[in-house]
């Protein structure tokens, strides 16, 4: 059985993450985990404005502009942060037609696959994450409902 700390740290008022929010999310840490051979650790996930991540979007990557999801991998132990815009997530689910629930659990298997060094620079490497992606979120029945 795997078993990782998770801290959630929510630093923005736009939008209630709820406990039940944050149980499944530690699910999707969890399964991402198991899927990748991971046994341990610790990972932090940090819910921000569309400012903040945009402020930090642009001081480590360089990129003036909000984003939904930054990662920054530490090491095996202390697996790393996830940084989610919780705004942005809202502004998404509305997009893309599904429940925050779905987009927010996508962000953070997104973020988790980062910080086990995946990328999506080309389009196989976009295409691997996708079907990990997918593979967590079958796997935890959360569809695009």
């Amino acid at each position: 059985m795997v078993v990782i700390n998770v801290d959630f740290n929510d630093q923005q008022d736009q939008i209630k993450i709820s406990q039940e929010m944050l149980e499944l999310l530690e699910k999707v840490i969890v399964t991402a985990a198991e899927l990748e051979g991971y046994s341990g650790g610790e990972v932090s996930i940090a819910f921000v404005s569309n400012q903040q991540i945009k402020e930090l979007n642009n001081k480590y990557r360089d990129k003036n502009e909000a984003t939904d999801v930054l990662s920054f991998p530490i090491d095996e132990e202390m697996l790393g942060d996830i940084i989610i815009s919780a705004q942005r997530a809202a502004e998404q689910a509305k997009e893309y037609g599904h429940s925050l629930k779905r987009e927010l659990a996508y962000l953070t298997v997104h973020g988790m696959l980062h910080l086990f060094g995946y990328d999506h620079h080309s389009a196989k490497e976009k295409d691997e994450m996708r079907q990990k992606e997918k593979r967590v979120l079958t796997q935890l029945d959360i569809s695009r409902d």
